[in-house]
């Protein structure tokens, strides 16, 4: 039974205006909750978010947090991008403020069942494709979390029957209290957000909190292949996923079939071939997405026709354009260097590639071998660009771009047919753009824009 809380009449304290702060404001005022949202960009820059809560009731303050009204609360709920470090914060912590992530709160009022997933890669395409094998196989679903829509927003359309699966991240993970996920899947752990964590060891534990209220009835899914089966849980039932190995109880990869294993049965779930997405690391996230959801109730072949008819997502090595025999990938989700070394990887070679943002204290010098290998350029935009030329020194030739539009047209002007040119940036985005999405669309239209200079031209030579 899941511990609920009565918001009616409650002081509850919303700590910032994004997307998320704004679901969750007007979640708990439609309860009853007497809301404050803190927010500290000035009202000019949140205006239509600000007239919108002000017509719920909710009281504002912004351009700037007061640490009166953080210890003036029955209930804090930061937004993700706020650390829970914050003084106003632990100030509110050490006076016994309860302060939870969106996703606990949401969490009390969810009905059915959570299949919870996070890691450092992958967790986009995984969530995503979890629902659509759900959706094929006529199981009630919805699609929810770090993947564009807070989980908050998605309660009322839950029922009993309900499969909710959520994407989290660990910046949501670090303030759950209850939260229970029924199947809980851990993708990868590589270094990741450590402008945000104080060390890598703490960003793991915050990924294996959606672990530790799991209990016998449960199910963890976990890669095999991974550091992240270092931290594989006790209590629930343990089923792993791997690429490489048998496993005793999951999904594997045997010749070209992805295999379940369990009570001692192996069943087949659907072919390699049956995987339209690139890249080994694709194959990963089908073996996870294939065991969620066969414990979520999917059967064989809807998990074969779900995976079959699976598009991808926005962002994810996303195919864009062919123009003069040259292809453009959008990979702006690639925010850190393990997700661009997956996306080098799922090509052969040719590749120039776009790196740059904003740092999350990422080691660039683990793509020199790769990118030497297979790629002929990499083209330097955003803050990160001296740093990852240093540390690419020599491995391959580097050009500074500067701005994402000269990077597309410079590594247009350096490409010949047969090339690929690959946006893959290793970084977050908040330097230049507004996050990851806004990166993703203005490559693609800069594409777009390119494509229709040259319409009608033959392909390069080779």
């Amino acid at each position: 039974m899941r511990s609920g809380i009565e918001l009616s009449g409650k002081r509850v304290l919303v700590v910032g205006l994004a997307r998320t702060g704004i679901a969750t404001a007007l979640f708990c005022a439609a309860r009853g909750a007497r809301v404050t949202a803190s927010e500290d960009r000035p009202e000019s820059q949140v205006a239509e978010a600000a007239a919108k809560l002000r017509a719920t009731g909710c009281a504002l303050e912004l351009g700037g947090h007061r640490g009166e009204t953080f210890l003036a609360q029955d209930l804090i709920v930061p937004s993700p991008g706020v650390p829970p470090t914050m003084s106003h914060l632990a100030a509110a912590r050490a006076q016994g403020v309860p302060i939870w992530s969106e996703v606990e709160l949401a969490w009390r009022f969810l009905r059915g069942r959570l299949a919870a997933v996070t890691g450092s890669n992958g967790k986009t395409t995984t969530t995503a494709l979890i629902g659509h094998i759900l959706e094929t196989a006529g199981i009630p679903m919805l699609v929810a979390g770090n993947i564009g829509t807070p989980l908050i927003s998605r309660v009322e359309a839950s029922s009993d029957s309900t499969v909710t699966v959520a994407e989290l991240s660990s910046f949501q993970l670090e303030t759950i209290e209850s939260l229970r996920p029924d199947i809980a899947v851990l993708l990868n752990l590589t270094p990741d957000h450590l402008d945000r964590h104080a060390s890598f060891e703490e960003y793991v534990r915050a990924k294996a909190r959606m672990f530790e209220n799991q209990t016998e009835q449960d199910a963890a899914v976990v890669n095999a292949d991974a550091v992240a089966a270092q931290y594989a849980p006790l209590r629930p039932r343990l089923f792993w996923f791997s690429r490489l190995q048998r496993v005793a109880s999951g999904a594997f990869l045997r010749g070209e079939e992805i295999v379940f294993r369990g009570d001692g049965a192996e069943t087949v779930l659907l072919r390699r071939g049956d995987i339209g997405l690139r890249g080994e690391h694709n194959v990963e996230n089908v073996l996870a997405a294939a065991a969620a959801a066969l414990l979520a109730g999917a059967s064989p072949d809807a998990i074969a026709a779900g995976v079959r008819s699976f598009a991808g997502v926005e962002h994810r090595l996303e195919f864009v354009a062919e123009i003069g025999g040259v292809s453009f990938y959008n990979d702006s989700k690639a925010t850190n260097v393990d997700a661009t070394l997956k996306a080098v990887d799922a090509f052969a070679g040719n590749l120039l590639v776009i790196l740059g943002g904003k740092d999350k204290g990422g080691d660039f010098t683990l793509l020199r071998e790769p990118l030497r290998r297979r790629a002929r350029l990499a083209l330097l935009v955003g803050a990160a660009a001296d740093k990852i030329a240093v540390q690419l020194a020599e491995a391959l030739p580097v050009e500074r771009a500067g701005e994402l539009d000269r990077a597309v047209r410079l590594a247009f002007e350096h490409a010949r047919s047969g090339d690929v040119v690959l946006l893959a940036p290793a970084c977050a985005s908040f330097d230049q753009f507004e996050n990851f999405e806004h990166r993703g669309r203005v490559f693609k239209q800069l594409v777009r824009q390119l494509e229709q200079q040259h319409a009608g031209e033959p392909a390069r030579s080779s």
